[in-house]
């Protein structure tokens, strides 16, 4: 379902939805506009119990004196309570209401401003969002198709509008990783998730797709050791914004772009294999976040690298037992073909922290089912050698509710990564703290380079459905690193 959302002074829903915010204890701004009285008002929420709770919801078919065709208000909660979150959530709430509606007009709260009106237009794109591209036949027959021409009334329009053309840019990027993760292996290969990339040039970002003749030249032994089963070349996507001083060193963000993962020749068992698809959910991530700020002009410099491949069992692939060297020098005894992840992210750290001397540096990634089993699908796994960036990622988290939560590094699990036969080894050896020396094996790539590793194995896909995500991909850490970058790094006029 997709809207095209305007703000106006004044709207008629002339025969149209009309949706009316409520705020708990408040008679809504919004009824005169509609023809609905107080007492009518009253009457109705006392007898279904509507309450203004935050996403509840109370429809009604609208009365002879009003020029809508139906009626639904949205709870926002208690005005005091109220933040950037319940807007989001409530816009979410409103796009699934829609139904076969050509179009919807929105009567906010009395006391919504232009960044909140904004926020609850995002929270209508995100949750408006479906991934149904491959169905011949309609999802579902209560939903409208095409576009749905949605007015919100807004105060402030001129400022209204300058909210949302940024919030847009914010939904473009989680769709965009959303679509990505979401779609089948032999649709989106290295070669077809590298061409997504270039695409962002139509922005304004600078992009380089290093092949593996390139990366052959770099010595990047680890990456290519996880592509050598694959009949699909990898391939290394490097996307620039500049959008800040040219003096200014960027900040730096790396994503695990496993198009599919079989496991190789450690190869995983059949249930579920097919989600394997969505282990390129760290570089979707980068992408997304990499859409948004070149589309919203971004006054920051940030360099995005994509490590692309597919981890594949053919008679050419990698074996349990081989030792291969990163581009670091370091070498690796390959124990477990499976745990290929950090294998990429290790020459993709190692090349971003050699080549553009960042900042920081972030990784993401779909690195461990450990993950999972510690935090579930409601936090990602934070890991970090820097205390102050680690404070604003997961400061970044909790306004935005893409939440964190840190957990430790030290030698006790250095350790576990020594090998016998290498410098190091890419699985700690036992099954316990498995997210954690996957952690401490990229720590070996980054140097003195403050950083910091997601592990979002259980948020980026599957993960619960709520009010502005109802299918299976996410977009998770879209809207939490731009919120970092906007929060601490980019320029104030």
């Amino acid at each position: 379902m997709k809207f095209s959302i305007s703000f106006v002074e004044k709207a008629e829903s002339n025969g149209n939805t009309a949706i009316v915010l409520a705020s708990v204890g408040h008679v809504p701004a919004g009824l005169q506009a509609i023809g609905m009285g107080e007492a009518l008002y009253g009457k109705a929420s006392a007898t279904a119990g509507f309450k203004a709770k935050l996403c509840s919801t109370l429809d009604l078919l609208a009365p002879a004196e009003s020029d809508a065709a139906r009626i639904v208000l949205i709870g926002l909660g208690e005005r005091d309570a109220l933040n950037s979150n319940a807007w989001l959530r409530a816009g979410g709430k409103a796009s699934s209401l829609a139904g076969k509606a050509k179009k919807l007009v929105v009567y906010p709260d009395g006391s919504a401003a232009p960044s909140e009106l904004a926020e609850f237009a995002l929270g209508m794109i995100l949750g408006g969002y479906s991934f149904d591209r491959f169905k011949t036949t309609s999802r579902d027959e209560d939903e409208t198709e095409g576009e749905i021409a949605v007015e919100i009334v807004a105060g402030d329009v001129a400022a209204a509008n300058a909210a949302f053309a940024e919030r847009q840019a914010v939904g473009e990027g989680v769709v965009l990783a959303r679509e990505l993760v979401n779609l089948p292996a032999n649709i989106l290969g290295p070669r077809e998730f590298a061409d997504k990339a270039e695409a962002l040039a139509a922005f304004g970002a600078k992009v380089e797709i290093l092949d593996r003749a390139q990366m052959a030249e770099l010595g990047m032994g680890a990456l290519l050791g996880v592509a050598q089963g694959s009949v699909r070349p990898p391939y290394l996507a490097v996307i620039h914004w500049n959008g800040g001083g040219n003096d200014e060193r960027p900040i730096a963000f790396v994503g695990k772009g496993v198009v599919f993962d079989t496991g190789g020749i450690s190869i995983k068992p059949a249930a579920s294999m097919e989600d394997m698809k969505g282990d390129m959910g760290g570089a979707a991530a980068v992408i997304g976040l990499m859409h948004t700020l070149a589309a919203r002009k971004a006054k920051v410099n940030v360099v995005g690298i994509l490590g692309l491949v597919e981890n594949m069992p053919d008679g050419n692939a990698q074996r349990p037992g081989d030792i291969v060297t990163s581009m670091s020098g370091q070498t690796i005894e390959v124990i477990n073909t499976d745990a290929e992840g950090r294998l990429v992210l290790a020459d993709a750290l190692w090349y971003c922290k050699e080549r553009f001397k960042p900042r920081f540096m972030i990784d993401l990634a779909t690195l461990t089912g450990a993950v999972m089993v510690a935090l579930g699908s409601h936090r990602a796994g934070l890991f970090s050698n820097d205390d102050g960036l680690s404070k604003e990622l997961a400061d970044a988290g909790e306004r935005t509710q893409e939440n964190l939560w840190r957990l430790p590094l030290g030698d006790e699990y250095d350790k576990m990564v020594d090998s016998r036969f290498a410098d190091m080894r890419n699985t700690g050896g036992s099954r316990y703290a498995g997210s954690i020396t996957a952690a401490q094996f990229l720590r070996r790539f980054v140097g003195d380079t403050p950083w910091a590793h997601l592990d979002i194995a259980g948020t980026a896909m599957g993960s619960p459905k709520n009010e502005i995500n109802r299918g299976w991909a996410s977009g998770f850490g879209v809207r939490l690193l731009d919120e970092l970058v906007r929060a601490h790094y980019e320029a104030r006029d």
